[in-house]
């Protein structure tokens, strides 16, 4: 039985600077729990209200005190991530991912117009021969297929990453565009995360280690899960980072590069960076540097704020 003071106890807030502003933020707040099996990471975004962050919490108590599941490959594939910055900007993101064959492309931001996505995204595709797009539930349908249309104009995409917000909007632009569906917050902000699969609205399924609850926990959903599976990141520090990589390598089957190479969006991190090696991040735990830790330290009232956030959704927990 974990102890809500023990957590307590074994908690660190760090702040993480951005390279470059990414869902809105250019400083990503988590928690972090030096463990007795390892090392959790509690990084809800702070928008989320209990309900939804006890997920996050719940996936951090996980790794911290309980053993990791065995992995089935040493070794697993990632895609570029690029924010939603400008055209020109985009060799110096794609810089940061050394051998990368597949790069995640942000569009439909606020503000930014389709022809600003498809230069960006036209962008990636003269230096990556694979590319996807992730519009975070912002089209409409019309406007999805409409993009579609637009964004293969000079090439195919893997597929579009939550062009809408509902699984009925996913399942109509689905059939109404050749390009196939990929849901994530259909699945990681859903009461059942397997309702998008059932209601035929996807072609690949994101999962994220966090908002499902835990390493397990996500591995218990992709079995049940008929369609290819694409481990991603929730905007997470290496401890994060690390937790999605051993999932992935537990799999039986990965088809597809993984959205875990996001750490490269930070100027500093809870550990030292490691390098792909042709486009590759090993599946593997990570361990964190005391001194990064001190010197990443959140202000006192930050760190409260998150002392109170784990007391809120301490009684949420299954």
């Amino acid at each position: 039985m974990v102890e809500l003071a023990d957590v307590l106890e074994r908690l660190h807030v760090v702040a993480l600077p951005m390279r470059v502003r990414f869902r809105g933020i250019t400083l990503r707040e988590v928690a972090v729990i030096d463990g007795p099996q390892g090392w959790g990471e509690f990084g809800a975004f702070v928008e989320y209200e209990p309900p939804e962050a006890a997920h996050w919490l719940a996936s951090a108590i996980a790794a911290a005190y309980r053993p990791w599941p065995a992995v089935q490959r040493d070794r697993i594939p990632i895609n570029a991530t690029v924010p939603a910055v400008p055209a020109e900007a985009v060799p110096d993101v794609l810089a940061r991912f050394p051998g990368a064959r597949t790069a995640k492309v942000k569009v439909a931001e606020p503000g930014q117009t389709l022809a600003d996505d498809v230069a960006r995204v036209e962008a990636v595709r003269a230096s990556v021969p694979t590319v996807r797009v992730d519009a975070n539930g912002g089209w409409t349908v019309d406007q999805a297929v409409a993009a579609a249309q637009a964004l293969t104009a000079g090439g195919p995409l893997e597929y579009l990453e939550q062009p809408c917000r509902t699984v009925p909007e996913l399942a109509e632009v689905r059939r109404r565009v050749e390009v196939p569906v990929a849901a994530d917050e259909s699945i990681r902000k859903a009461d059942d995360p397997l309702h998008v699969v059932r209601s035929g609205a996807a072609d690949v399924a994101v999962l994220k280690v966090a908002p499902l609850g835990g390493v397990q926990a996500m591995l218990d959903i992709a079995a049940q899960i008929d369609i290819p599976v694409v481990v991603s990141s929730a905007l997470d520090s290496a401890i994060g980072i690390g937790a999605g990589l051993v999932a992935a390598g537990c799999l039986p089957t990965l088809s597809h590069a993984c959205g875990l190479g996001t750490g490269s969006l930070f100027v500093e991190d809870v550990a030292a960076p490691v390098t792909p090696v042709d486009g590759h991040l090993p599946a593997r735990a990570v361990t964190p540097d005391h001194a990064r830790l001190a010197a990443l330290a959140a202000p006192p009232a930050r760190r409260q704020w998150w002392i109170d956030r784990i007391r809120a959704c301490w009684p949420l927990l299954s």
